[in-house]
Parts: structure tokens; C-alpha cells; sequence
């Protein structure tokens, strides 16, 4: 049998990993893994950090630290996280390391050595605010296939369009908001469009396997036809183009983070990594390349790496790309910018030894075919009445009743019974069906079925009634408990994909040492006779109301500090507001006051705690200008006051009015004050 290479996306390591990364890619990646692990294939699961790219550049100047420094926190935090939370990697790499370096820079050579590169000047744009080019995803502009006005300048993530930043309608810079310019400038170009007709047929051939969003995304783009597109980048914080008079260049990011699913394959297996990797005499014995993604990924892993991988000619291409869609949170897009997010490295800080818990509510909503929505009272019902009430329970009854009646020993299996047989026959049909739904990911499914293997266990052990018959039958009640302990290793086989801890826990109860594979559930003797049980745990225990409300406080105090700064931050950008009466306008009382005290607001990044004189009184008011202002530069300062604003509490401080500021098109902020020191409580009209 060939092997399989299975690869998630390389997380960008410029912030934490939240549930929407792993919904959408890295659980139903695990999933899969240890679903094939658990068949006995040979299989390797291939990750890393993606740490080149503008962004981290950006970053690092904000925080005046360097790009490594940068890339090397988040790979830690991401990499910790992702252990923890017992993503089972065979491997997690990064791209910045030399394996990668060389790697990239190989294939490369290999492309430009056999002519497959064509050398092009071109006019591209420069941010002349940021003295540097602009990379494709730091331009925004209207979309000029669906008017989307916030289209990228490599995609417009409305209508799915294919694009170059100079196809935009008005661009801007995503630096400094300013128009950018186009300059002259050097660079070694893909020819697409020489592989359209190839990856089409190919594309084609996998139109009855792959999703049908992503089989669409892709023959829209083929339909089209593809364009040239560049592989080198103005920018100095990359890989660096290995050619003579490639100064100040550095690789495409999206021409160098699939490779390294390679060179991370490389680190893992030196000696034997060409037979995940590369072709093979004889056809059928190609791995097969499955890339976990989410939908705004195919684009690159289907037409651009494929791409690539043709040119050079001795790789094999994916043999499928599962992508899913968004998940979102509370009825709201997940946005890293506003911390509207659920971050794993938070969720197991305040969940401790919950990590199968969301495992099984994320994947019971898995944005498998479309966006779907997670909210703090769904997760604590799924887990309440779903793995407490369906799954926990009927293992922890099973051991319970065998310790009551037979000492934790697990009894002999004596007078054969249709409805004992009929059990265990329920969970070898039931893990055909699953097994079916795993291996084409339908991972949300395959779980559905699974707990209602669970289900049907209860129903037995309620229909059965072992404690009203032990009395006047304990040979009949030997012969439930026994099917029971046999059932409930069977579920434990059936849970390792989805919940890990959950299944090792069965299993070191059962005292099952060698754990079963796939194929050996429904068997009637994975626990012998004579096997003495450990005592009963909770395999799961409730989610109580109030640490539900403290998650749901915890965003709507975010939602609290996103709307401070769109009071203040309007942008420069935003078309006039709707008519407004001269009496509404009057009604505003607006002072100018002076800044006494200035500090920050515990664990709000964008608030401060502000003292302002109005003449009158001293009040508290809070303002999301942390970003813009140190406290210790701001007092005596004169600002603008809307003084008879309602007031409301801000992360437990009331606020009594508002400071009025002003926002470029870049978002920057600055106070309206006086030209001149002014009489502080003096009116505004």
C-alpha cells in the first residue's frame, strides 16, 4: 500500500492559533491522521511555522524588535499550543530555518537552471510613505470583477477572483493608507499560464473525490486562464533569491511556504524522505499528498505549488486538498485584529484537561461545506448533555455495576444471547459507516455516528436492567456486563480519532495495554475474562454556568473595547453619516478639559483610565487611545469632551463621557484640542 503525507497549513507566525484555524484545518487534520495511524497506514503528519512575509516585517517594526524575534515567539506559542492541545504532528517545523533555506533555494536553482523562469522589469507598486514595494496582500483596492472595495491585490475574497495588485481600481496601501506608485523593479516570473491546460485535466480527473467548493474555486480560475505571476519579492526578510544580481530580493512567500511541507518531511526523515515526496517507479506506488487548508488557501496549494512541482517534474502532486470554510464566533467573523477570537493557548489555560471537550464541539459544527458558528452556550449544551450525559455515562455505569457485583472483575461470558450478539454487532456496522465517512472527511459525520454507537449502548444497558435482575440471575447479568466492558472498548477504539484523552482513559480503565486497531472493534474478547477493572472515574464532568458566563463577559468586554475605538476612530475613509437637526446638535455639550491622570487599563491593550478637569468636576472617563498615547505624554494635555454622553462601564470602570478624536486613513488617532491653551471647562459651539 503507499504511504500517505498528510500536511495542515503552516499557521503564519505573527499571532496565536484561535478556534477558527483549528476547526477549519488542524483538528480535522489530526482527525484524519489518527483515523489512518489507527487503520495501520503509513502515514506522516507535516507542519511548521511560516515566518517570512511582509507582515512579520511590519510587526517587528511596531514592536521594535527583530523579524526573528518575532517568529521566534509565536513559534513557540503556536507550537506549545498545538502540543498541548495534542495535535499529533509527526513534525512541527519552521521556515526560517536552514533546512528550509536550502531546500527552497534548491528548487529554485532547479526551475531558473532549466529555463522554466522568466526574468521581467516591471512597474509594481511602492509605498513611498514606507519607502518599500508593497507585497501583493498589502495592497487593497476595488475588485475590478465584483466591485469589491476591499479586494487584496493577489485575490479578491468575495467573488474568488484571481488577481495582480495593478488590476485593482484605486489601490492603496495597506502601510500608510497613501496612494502607492509604480516603480521599475526586477523580478523572476512563473509562467502559469503554460501549465493551465495540464493542471485542468488534472483537476478534472478528481472532480467525483474533491469538494466541490474547491473543484469550482480552481476550474474558475483554469477556465479563466492563468497568468504569469512572480516568485521574487523586493524585501528583505525571506529567503533570499540565490542569483548573482537578485541583491535586496527574496522568494515569493507563496513559492516558499509549501515547500515547507518538503523540507519539514526532510528534517523529519533525512534518509527516506524522497518516498513521501517523490515520484515512484511504478505509479501506484506515489504517496498520496493531502493538504489540510481553509478555503482561502486553495488557490495556492491547488494551481500555484501544483505549479511548481510540474516545473521541476520529480514531485507528486496532491492527491486531494479537503478545504473547509470559516468558522464564526457568536453570530461575528472571527477577526485576530479586533480579538474577537477564542485563542487555544487561553482556551487551555481556563479549561484545564478539557482539550477532547473541544475537540467534539468543534468537530460537531465543522465548517466542512459551509461557514458555521460557535457560541460558549452550544459548547457547554454538547458537552452537558452529549459526552457527560451520553458518553461518560454509560462507560462510568458499566465499570460501576462491575465493581458493585463482581469486585472490578471482569465476569465470563457463558450463555450465548441474541440481544448481547445483536450489541456488538451494532458497532461493527456502525464502524463500517464510519469508516466510510472518515476516509471521504466527513469528519462532522463520522462523530454524529459515532456517539450514536454510544447511544445505542445505553439503550441496551437500560433495556437489560442489571441491577433490578442480579438477585434472581447474576449469571445473566455476567453476561451484560461482560458485553458491556467489550462494547465500551470498542467505543474507545472508535473515539481515538476524535477524542484521544477520552479513549486512553477507556482503555487504562479496561486495563487494555495493547490498544486495538480499527478492525477489532466489535470483537467479543478485547477485555479477558478475569481482567480486573480499574475503579470508575469521570470521564467527563459538566461545564457549569459560570465559567460559560465568564467566556461570554470575556468577549463582550472585547466587544466593548472594538466599540470604544469606533467611536473614536471613525476612518478618514467613511462616507458622511445621514442628515442630522440643528436641535439634536445643540443637545451635545461639548468642553474642553484637561487630562489630570493618565494609566492603563488592566489587560486591555487599547484602553487608558483617564482623569480630565472640566471645569466644574473631575471625572473618569475611558478612551481607546493606548495604542497612540504613552500616559505619562498625555498629562495637562487639552482635549475635546462630549460631556453629557450616558454614562457606562467599561471593563468594571464607569466612563462618564467621551474624548472626540481625529483618524487618517490609516487609522492613526489625534486629539481635537484647542490651537491655543484655552480656559479649561470652556464650552464648544
Amino acid at each position: 500500500m503507499p504511504p500517505y503525507l498528510v500536511t495542515a497549513a503552516l499557521p503564519y507566525a505573527n499571532g496565536p492559533v484561535h478556534i477558527g484555524h483549528l476547526a477549519g484545518c488542524y483538528l480535522p487534520a489530526d482527525i484524519y491522521v489518527r483515523y489512518l495511524r489507527l487503520k495501520g497506514e503509513d502515514v506522516k503528519f507535516i507542519c511548521g511555522s511560516d515566518e517570512h512575509g511582509v507582515p512579520i516585517t511590519i510587526k517587528a517594526k511596531k514592536e521594535g524588535i527583530t523579524p526573528q524575534q518575532v517568529v521566534d515567539k509565536y513559534h513557540k506559542l503556536m507550537g506549545d499550543a498545538f502540543a498541548d492541545f495534542g495535535i499529533s504532528f509527526d513534525i512541527y517545523s519552521r521556515t526560517s530555518n536552514k533546512t528550509h533555506h536550502e531546500t527552497s533555494s534548491g528548487i529554485f536553482t532547479d526551475l531558473y537552471n532549466k529555463g522554466i523562469f522568466t526574468e521581467e522589469v516591471t512597474e509594481q507598486f511602492y509605498d513611498e510613505e514606507a519607502k518599500q514595494f508593497l507585497a501583493d496582500r498589502y495592497i487593497t483596492g476595488t475588485c475590478p470583477k465584483c466591485g469589491n472595495e476591499n479586494a487584496y491585490g493577489d485575490q479578491c475574497e468575495k467573488c474568488g477572483s484571481s488577481l495582480n495588485p495593478t488590476d485593482l481600481i484605486n489601490p492603496k496601501s495597506a502601510l500608510s493608507g497613501s496612494k502607492p506608485v509604480l516603480r521599475k523593479t526586477k523580478n523572476w516570473f512563473l509562467p502559469l499560464d503554460k501549465y493551465n491546460d495540464e493542471l485542468k485535466k488534472i483537476i478534472e480527473s478528481k472532480k467525483e473525490f474533491w469538494k466541490p467548493n474547491v473543484y469550482g474555486q480552481c476550474m474558475s480560475w483554469l477556465n479563466e486562464g492563468l497568468k504569469p505571476r512572480a516568485m521574487t519579492r523586493d524585501l528583505d526578510w525571506g529567503v533570499k533569491v540565490p542569483l548573482p544580481d537578485a541583491e535586496g530580493k527574496v522568494l515569493y512567500v507563496w513559492f516558499d511556504a509549501p515547500i515547507g511541507y518538503i523540507s519539514a518531511t526532510k528534517e523529519l526523515l533525512p534518509e527516506s524522505w524522497e518516498k513521501y515526496w517523490k515520484k515512484q517507479a511504478d505509479e501506484k506506488d506515489n504517496a498520496k499528498l493531502i493538504h489540510f487548508i481553509g478555503k482561502d488557501n486553495i488557490v495556492f496549494h491547488c494551481i500555484i505549488f501544483p505549479a511548481t512541482l510540474l516545473a521541476h517534474g520529480e514531485y507528486i502532486l496532491p492527491y486531494n486538498v479537503p478545504a473547509n470554510e470559516f468558522l464564526n464566533l457568536e453570530g461575528d467573523k472571527i477577526s485576530t485584529s479586533r480579538n474577537w477570537a477564542v485563542w487555544l493557548h487561553e482556551y487551555l489555560k481556563d479549561f484545564p484537561g478539557r482539550e477532547d471537550e473541544l475537540r467534539y464541539v468543534l468537530t460537531s459544527i465543522a465548517p466542512e461545506t459551509k461557514d458555521s458558528d460557535f457560541s460558549w452556550k452550544d459548547y457547554q449544551a454538547r458537552v452537558n448533555n452529549e459526552l457527560v450525559s451520553i458518553l461518560g455515562n454509560l462507560v462510568n455505569r458499566v465499570v460501576v455495576l462491575t465493581h458493585k457485583y463482581f469486585n472490578g472483575v471482569v465476569p465470563e461470558y457463558k450463555t450465548p444471547n441474541s440481544v448481547d450478539a445483536d450489541l456488538l454487532n451494532t458497532v461493527k456496522e456502525k464502524s463500517a459507516e464510519i469508516d466510510t465517512l472518515l476516509s471521504s472527511y466527513r469528519f462532522r459525520d463520522a462523530q454524529f455516528e459515532f456517539i450514536n454507537v454510544a447511544r445505542a449502548g445505553n439503550k441496551y444497558l437500560t433495556e437489560t436492567e442489571p441491577w433490578k435482575i442480579y438477585k434472581e440471575n447474576p449469571e445473566r447479568v455476567a453476561d451484560i456486563l461482560h458485553a458491556c466492558i467489550q462494547f465500551s472498548a470498542s467505543l474507545a477504539i472508535l473515539a481515538q480519532p476524535f477524542l484521544p484523552k477520552f479513549s486512553q482513559n477507556v482503555f487504562d480503565i479496561l486495563a487494555i495495554t495493547n490498544k486495538p486497531n480499527w478492525n477489532q472493534s466489535g470483537a467479543s474478547n478485547l477485555v479477558a475474562a478475569g481482567s480486573v477493572l480499574q475503579p470508575a472515574r469521570h470521564l467527563f464532568t459538566p461545564v457549569p454556568d459560570e465559567e460559560i458566563t465568564k467566556q461570554v463577559e470575556k468577549l463582550n468586554a472585547t466587544k466593548a473595547d472594538n466599540s470604544v475605538l469606533t467611536e473614536t476612530a471613525e476612518s478618514a475613509f467613511t462616507p458622511f453619516k445621514s442628515e442630522t437637526s440643528y436641535d439634536d446638535f445643540v443637545k451635545m455639550d461639548l468642553r474642553v478639559a484637561t487630562i489630570l491622570t493618565a494609566e492603563k487599563v488592566e489587560k486591555a491593550d487599547k484602553l487608558l483610565k483617564l482623569t480630565l478637569d472640566t471645569g466644574i468636576d473631575q471625572r473618569t472617563v475611558v478612551s481607546g487611545i493606548a495604542q497612540y498615547y504613552k500616559p505619562e505624554d498625555i498629562i495637562g494635555k487639552q482635549v475635546t469632551l462630549l460631556a453629557n454622553l450616558a454614562p457606562r462601564k467599561i471593563r468594571g470602570i464607569e466612563s462618564k463621557g467621551m474624548i472626540l478624536m481625529a483618524s487618517n486613513a490609516e487609522g492613526k488617532l489625534c486629539f481635537i484640542s484647542p490651537a491655543d491653551a484655552f480656559d479649561t471647562g470652556s464650552t464648544i459651539s
